[in-house]
């Protein structure tokens, strides 16, 4: 299987490439800008299958296809969820939000060794897709969480939450008046229940308010920190992988 990796955070390109190296898929080139691809595309056999990240340096990844025909397998890699996922999820092969977790690494390659019989399975619609990204659908989001407390049920609004963290396999909403509350839920699902204009997941234990955020410095190798109002019991930090993609949210 000829596998690239298109991914203009070379870090995260190197930490992809390790992932996959686990589950014994060799990957043979890494590319980083829209640029760069055109040019490899056009003088290089094409891949089997290519792991794309969305948002490149110098441009959204679908302009390589504007330019180069393309018939490889694509799973694509993205933080933004909002990025009309559903689309992606008829069209690809997977998608994979970041930070990419090894177990849905695993699962996304698989799925592609299934399918890759099927090659009407592996064609994509690029056009639909941008226009997705220009007018994405609009969907509703959850708009309050039940917690219990004791014998009752505590309603707790959305916005009235500063965070979400995960903590010795619980999920909590850490909430404006310093309260933490558990919840029956994972982050993982929280992924489609939460507005992605205000909530943002800066690493594998984090899902932050942007309205909660009181201050952002800079911490070792390249990360982020992130102090909210109120919550303070755990340091936020912004894993490295998603301090491009936090800051393109911010803004």
């Amino acid at each position: 299987m000829n596998v690239i990796i298109i991914e203009d955070e070379k870090p995260a390109a190197r930490r992809l490439s390790r992932l996959l190296a686990d589950l014994n898929v060799e990957v043979s080139t890494m590319l980083h800008s829209v640029e760069e691809s055109i040019n490899w595309f056009q003088n290089n056999e094409h891949p089997d299958l290519i792991f794309l990240d969305i948002q490149l340096s110098d441009g959204l990844s679908f302009e390589i296809f504007d330019v180069v025909e393309v018939h490889s397998a694509i799973i694509f890699t993205t933080a933004y969820d909002e990025y009309a996922l559903q689309a992606f999820k008829l069209n690809s092969i997977d998608y994979l939000l970041k930070p990419i977790d090894d177990e849905d690494l695993e699962k996304a390659v698989k799925k592609y060794q299934l399918l890759k019989p099927q090659k009407k399975q592996l064609s994509l619609d690029f056009e639909d897709i941008k226009k997705l990204l220009v007018n994405p659908v609009e969907r509703e989001y959850k708009k309050r969480f039940t917690a219990k407390v004791g014998q009752h049920l505590k309603i707790i609004n959305a916005d009235e939450v500063e965070c979400f963290y995960s903590e010795n396999k619980g999920t909590y909403a850490a909430t404006k008046d310093g309260r933490n509350y558990l919840l029956e839920t994972t982050l993982e699902n929280l992924e489609t229940e939460l507005s992605p204009k205000t909530f943002f997941r800066v690493s594998r234990k984090f899902y932050v308010n942007v309205n909660s955020i009181k201050d952002i410095v800079s911490y070792t190798n390249s990360r982020l920190k992130i102090k909210l109002n109120s919550f303070n019991e755990q340091e936020i930090i912004v894993s490295r992988e998603r301090v491009k993609d936090f800051k393109l949210w911010l803004s």
